[in-house]
């Protein structure tokens, strides 16, 4: 019996450790387990971090002030639905233009002004004098914001500004003092490392969580490339920082990435390099000032860069170019690559804003473009970007067809020359115009009235050069048609179809 029993809490016990359920050596005799030991042992250890750095770490607090009359008092519309109701619509209607019937005056229904509470975030202390970040969709419409430390201080902060572009806002306490954090290098961060966010999820005070670095530059911001992580940030932890293991922040905690509002495993992050450099401008003017040069562009796909040359899918396609605005001036054209910016490669379309966007109003800039094969470098002065700047609204096509010069063709156009009319209004000097589009062209989205301004690196002059453009055409390769409609300009690829036999 001892052994059957010794063999069978041996396979018992092999069985349960196999199932990850472990147990005290004395319990059942078995050696203990140096495995498991050493790799929590390998695991990272956060308290002294956290608790060097936690103080700095702030609830903020956001307050709206509404006008509440007195619920003990009914308005004027209770009282006079109770006197139809009760003494057949009798009681004296108040005047429509705001004046006071003779003979009476109406009875002001007493009001009250109440601060009620609007939103929780976080936010962290960058000097000891008091100066604060946090998100700017955090104070967002606040009339008051209420900043609370871990020793429970309360402070009424002061928004000195914020950058809706960036989301990063600048607030002032009046302490001295005050725990601070350090600001590390968010371009030295390195994916897969260990990362901290502090913060007030769902109100909870200085909650701490955990996770690595997902990925670097993330294109989720306008203006700025976000660290993705997947630490847990949650409603309240915007504006809060993300702290590497030497306790300096990285990024403040902006964004997530959810189906259902709360955590879902992906978080994004403001580097904190960038966000500094948006709190100097806010701390000295309120706001902050950057360059434009008045294009609107889109990615480069491959196989727009394999039909005009490019050795790879890279640069920003120009779609638009505004009338006056500095790239215009300069010869930038609708169907343009941007490759680069005052000689710095633009690898994909949202680095040339923020290549812009950091540049000073007023001051000199190059932009060299892909232009028929060659780069074409355009000097130019950049402009001041205005806040919230609308976009400019599509013009109507203009002037009376002229007589199609073409029949279908292998790419499915029929097409028509220009007026002198509508190249005035559009702004060139050749081009045709889609009369019908059908086979490739119509499955590619080309529709009628459409302006066709290049076919693969070759201007388009008018519908018999086009036609002559078309017919060279290789079936076994895509073309790519530089194509306008109203203001927007974008270049489609499109297959010729094989020559009949």
């Amino acid at each position: 019996m001892k052994t059957k029993l010794s063999a069978g809490s041996k396979t018992l016990s092999a069985l349960m450790v196999s199932a990850g359920i472990l147990f005290a050596p004395a319990t059942f005799g078995l050696a203990p387990v140096h495995a498991a030991a050493a790799s929590v042992a390998g695991l990272p250890d956060f308290a002294d971090m956290v608790e060097k750095v936690g103080p700095a770490v702030v609830n903020i607090r956001t307050t709206e002030r509404r006008l509440l009359r007195d619920p003990n008092m009914p308005d004027e519309d209770e009282m006079q639905e109770f006197f139809r109701r009760f003494f057949g619509g009798q009681f004296p209607q108040p005047r429509r233009d705001g004046q006071q019937q003779r003979g009476q005056q109406r009875r002001a229904i007493p009001q009250q002004e109440q601060e009620v509470q609007r939103g929780v975030g976080s936010g962290f202390i960058i000097s000891a004098d008091g100066y604060v970040l946090t998100n700017a969709h955090v104070v967002a419409g606040a009339d008051e914001v209420y900043v609370t430390l871990t020793d429970k201080r309360e402070f009424k902060a002061k928004v000195l500004g914020s950058d809706t572009r960036t989301d990063v806002a600048l607030l002032k306490i009046d302490g001295s003092k005050l725990p601070v954090l350090t600001m590390g290098d968010s371009n030295k961060i390195r994916v897969g490392e260990w990362v901290v966010a502090i913060g007030s999820p769902f109100n909870l005070e200085n909650t701490v969580t955990a996770g690595i670095i997902s990925a670097k530059a993330r294109d989720t911001g306008e203006y700025l490339p976000l660290i993705q992580s997947d630490v847990a940030v949650n409603p309240g932890n915007s504006g809060g920082p993300l702290i590497n293991m030497r306790g300096e922040v990285i990024g403040i905690n902006s964004q997530i990435a959810t189906l259902s509002g709360a955590y879902n495993g992906i978080s994004f992050a403001v580097p904190i390099d960038e966000a500094m450099r948006v709190a100097d401008q806010l701390k000295k003017s309120g706001k902050v000032t950057r360059g434009r040069i008045g294009v609107s562009i889109s990615e480069v796909t491959r196989d727009v860069a394999e039909s005009l040359g490019l050795k790879s899918a890279r640069g920003a396609e120009v779609s638009m170019v505004e009338e006056g605005g500095p790239a215009a001036k300069a010869g930038v054209r609708a169907g343009d690559i941007v490759i680069k910016f005052n000689g710095r490669d633009i690898e994909k379309s949202g680095d040339l804003p923020r290549l812009v966007g950091n540049t000073a109003p007023n001051s000199r800039a190059t932009i060299t473009v892909w232009r028929q094969g060659q780069a074409v470098d355009l000097p130019l002065t950049v402009a001041e970007l205005q806040s919230d700047e609308p976009e400019k609204g599509a013009r109507g096509e203009r002037g009376g067809k002229q007589k199609s010069e073409s029949a279908a063709n292998s790419l499915g156009l029929q097409v028509s020359d220009l007026s002198a009319a509508d190249k005035k209004e559009l702004g060139v000097t050749g081009g045709v115009r889609v009369d019908a589009a059908g086979g490739a062209a119509g499955a590619a989205g080309i529709r009628e009235n459409d302006v066709l301004l290049q076919l693969n690196n070759t201007p388009i002059t008018d519908a018999k050069q086009f036609q002559s453009l078309v017919i060279k055409l290789d079936p076994k390769k895509n073309a790519v048609l530089l194509v306008r409609r109203g203001d927007v300009a974008r270049f489609l690829t499109l297959r010729p179809a094989p020559a009949a036999r």
